[in-house]
């Protein structure tokens, strides 16, 4: 069989719901194998970056950006390397979502507001 578990706020959290679920699924009387694989799928990951965007400006900049306000207040930016996608909103908050390792997260993100800088989209 197979767990999916989302919702979680750190890996340490995963690990702590996996073992509770485990203990319960083995006393329910299934056999449950002594190792198992836990696999990080996806993480999300959400900032503010304390100051508003140009949306309209990140949008013809940025190639891999989408920007379609008449249907989502978001700009959607995908990013290849490494491979996660943005949500962007004037407000300043961003989404980074798709990264199977914290690492990614914060490259992706470090990545991005250098991306916004050079173009000035992001004061600082």
């Amino acid at each position: 069989g197979k767990i999916v578990c989302t919702g979680a706020r750190s890996i340490k959290d995963v690990r702590t719901v996996f073992n509770k679920i485990i203990n319960i699924v083995k006393k329910s009387g299934v056999n449950v194998p002594k190792k198992y694989k836990v696999q990080i799928e996806n993480i999300v990951a959400s900032a503010k970056l304390g100051s508003s965007l140009n949306l309209d400006l990140i949008a013809f900049e940025l190639e891999d950006s989408e920007y379609e306000p008449e249907q989502f207040p978001g700009l959607v930016y995908r990013m290849d390397n490494p491979k996660v996608a943005f949500l962007l909103f004037g407000s300043g908050k961003i989404v980074c979502t798709g990264g199977r390792k914290v690492k990614d997260i914060q490259t992706a993100i470090d990545k991005l507001s250098k991306k916004l800088k050079k173009i000035g989209a992001l004061a600082g």
